[in-house]
């Protein structure tokens, strides 16, 4: 069994690692650490975990001993060090901050306001998006897996643009969230009062992951794109929607961009291409690893319209960073995520 360890246990990212491993088929949960709740158990945090993951939360140092592959569920600007002890010791570590995600340092610093502590641990690194670059991770031990917008955008326009159907310009994310996007920590926008009953954008223009999905959608189309992305608070729990607009190429059809996208995505579990006429609903992915995903035409405005969703917390962080553990050691890529969504 593989043992795993979760640094930053007690955060909504963390917990999800912890339910996810508990019923992993060849991988257990071997340590926990969380700063504010060191020393208690992780089911006195989340007492729906009493009896199935009672793990006491320990330091990372422990962590580190025990595990053969460290998650750690931080903030940004936290993991470098971690990545450095893991990496001396022969562990792999897989990274569900944005410390190992661009590639570009001057783009951290200007994004982050960090810079790359250890240079040649980013060239190690490899971005953990299996969809695209299943092959690249494969067998590898320092893995930045993508957040939820980062996700969730490039699986809905790499197609479109891989093939040249859409031009580079112009393109839109306009894109939805549940709360726990923003983390347990209590802020003012996700205080009940001021989130129910309410729907506003956020950091227009303006979202650090930004430059992450440019980085992505700029591979597909292999030149710079440039992105305007939108982000948005819903008063759900869980779920991100996002809905891409781009210009078509002249003379595209519809049939050539479902042909494309059938193509590029046959064979991918988790990558649900909806027929014609479905749309992609955050409600059908919650718990999940899934990504469902929805293509629209606007013939008369000459846009392409890709819809994705999945569950911010799964897809989106936990179960993502499962499936990149299960390519790193060679194991089925499915195990431990065919999860059922609930059908209401």
């Amino acid at each position: 069994m593989i043992q795993a360890g979760v640094v930053g246990a007690t955060g909504y990212a963390g917990a999800e690692l912890c339910r996810l491993l508990t019923g992993h088929p060849e991988a257990e949960l071997a340590a926990v650490s969380s700063v504010s709740f060191e020393g208690k158990a992780l089911s006195d945090v989340y007492p729906s975990y009493y009896k199935i993951c009672d793990k006491v939360c320990g330091t990372q140092e422990e962590v580190v001993e025990k595990s053969d592959v460290i998650f750690a569920a931080l903030p940004h600007g936290l993991s470098q060090e971690l990545a450095a002890a893991c990496d001396a010791k022969g562990k792999a570590f897989i990274d569900l901050g944005a410390d190992f995600r661009l590639e570009n340092e001057k783009d951290y610093e200007e994004w982050y306001g960090n810079s790359f502590a250890h240079p040649e641990l980013h060239r190690k690194a490899v971005y953990g998006l299996p969809e695209l670059f299943r092959e690249q991770i494969r067998g590898k031990k320092l893995i930045a897996n993508p957040g939820c917008y980062t996700t969730a955008v490039p699986l809905a326009l790499y197609p479109a643009l891989e093939a040249g159907l859409i031009e580079k310009d112009g393109i839109i994310a306009d894109c939805k969230s549940g709360v726990t996007g923003a983390g347990r920590k209590m802020t003012q926008n996700t205080h009940y009062p001021e989130l129910n009953e309410a729907f506003t954008a956020y950091k227009v223009a303006a979202h650090r992951h930004t430059p992450e999905m440019e980085q992505t959608l700029s591979k597909a189309a292999g030149s710079p794109v440039t992105l305007t992305f939108v982000p948005h608070l819903l008063p759900v729990n869980r779920g991100i929607l996002a809905t891409c607009y781009a210009r078509l190429k002249p003379g595209v059809t519809e049939g050539q961009i479902r042909a494309t996208y059938e193509m590029r995505y046959a064979g991918e579990t988790f990558l649900r291409l909806l027929p014609k006429g479905r749309v992609a609903d955050i409600k059908n992915v919650w718990y999940t690893n899934y990504c469902d995903l929805s293509l629209h035409l606007d013939q008369r405005a000459g846009i392409f319209i890709a819809i994705s969703a999945i569950d911010n917390m799964v897809k989106g962080a936990a179960g993502q960073a499962v499936q990149n553990m299960n390519l790193s050691f060679g194991i089925e890529e499915t195990a431990g995520l065919m999860l059922v969504p609930p059908a209401f």
